[in-house]
């Protein structure tokens, strides 16, 4: 099978019984099926205080920062399934993107985003499954220069959306969830080639 590219996949969530990372894990499993190159990202093992300024000036960016960067800027793409919190994104992935986003010596900020491809999808235990946070996450995104696919996914109902092995149960879902795999995939591959 053709390599179509790197695509780093994490939630943003830490919870371990997150539904986002159990949605994580299918969005991964259908971008190495369709042939990329995937790395698991759990935020957990990358905790960070809230960004601060002052901090940043007198300590420098963290290296938990810097580790999570020069692992992003290995990747031509990311999924992210993004939890929903009070119609936004997650506290620990706008502060994970905040940090890295961070100028740091010689390297410039934003080098772990421009110019990657992303997609976005969610699940909550509502109706709309996390939807509202996507139009954040897809402005915050945009406007650090990652380019976005059209196509997303929010899970509805998540809560009885998986079965024990951790696999969507409705069908719709999980060919939704692999569109957006095969939309990151093929425009990576296409920008590695182009």
């Amino acid at each position: 099978m053709e390599q179509k590219g790197r695509i780093a996949v994490f939630a943003g969530s830490a919870r371990k019984g997150s539904l986002n990372r159990k949605l994580a894990l299918v969005a991964a499993r259908h971008a190495r099926e369709l042939g990329a190159c995937v790395t698991v990202v759990d935020l957990a093992d990358h905790r960070l205080a809230i960004y601060d300024g002052d901090d940043e000036a007198e300590n420098g960016v963290p290296e938990t920062a810097r580790r999570l960067r020069n692992l992003l800027v290995r990747q031509d793409g990311l999924i992210i399934a993004s939890p929903e919190y009070n119609s936004s994104i997650s506290p620990l992935l706008k502060n994970s993107i905040d940090w890295i986003s961070r100028p740091d010596g010689d390297t410039p900020g934003l080098v772990a985003f421009r110019g990657k491809v992303a997609g976005l999808v969610s699940a909550a235990p509502g109706g709309l499954g996390g939807l509202r946070g996507l139009v954040h996450l897809r402005a915050i995104l945009g406007n650090i220069g990652m380019i976005l696919v059209p196509q997303q996914h929010a899970v509805t109902n998540a809560a009885t959306a998986f079965d024990e092995a951790g696999n969507l149960v409705r069908n719709a879902d999980d060919r939704a969830v692999r569109a957006v795999a095969d939309a990151v995939t093929s425009l990576a591959c296409c920008r590695l080639t182009g």
